[in-house]
């Protein structure tokens, strides 16, 4: 990853899937429903002071594009769910916002 470049699209990993758990909950929360299905597809990350991650979730019949923080190691900081956009379909490009 380097600052300052465009992120290019990757499909999901482990880690990704772990950090959009980690949101699961503030996101069920917001939008007062719980989510059945909540798997990572597909994201891109920007280096920026930390990193920031904007991955798209399937979540039961429906896609959401989350964007969520995750801060330098040593400012010892939990992921932060900053923005998400709902109702996006399976074939909606995941873009920085």
């Amino acid at each position: 990853m380097m600052c300052g470049v465009p992120p290019t699209k990757q499909l999901a990993t482990a880690e990704i899937q772990a950090i959009a758990d980690k949101v699961k909950s503030p996101l069920e929360e917001k939008e007062n429903k719980k989510f059945l299905v909540f798997n990572a597809v597909e994201f891109k990350s920007q280096g920026v002071a930390g990193r920031t991650f904007f991955t798209k979730v399937q979540m039961d019949d429906d896609f959401v594009h989350i964007q969520v923080f995750e801060s330098l190691p040593q400012e010892n900081k939990p992921v932060a769910l900053t923005s998400y956009q709902i109702h996006k379909g399976r074939q909606d490009e995941v873009t920085c916002f």
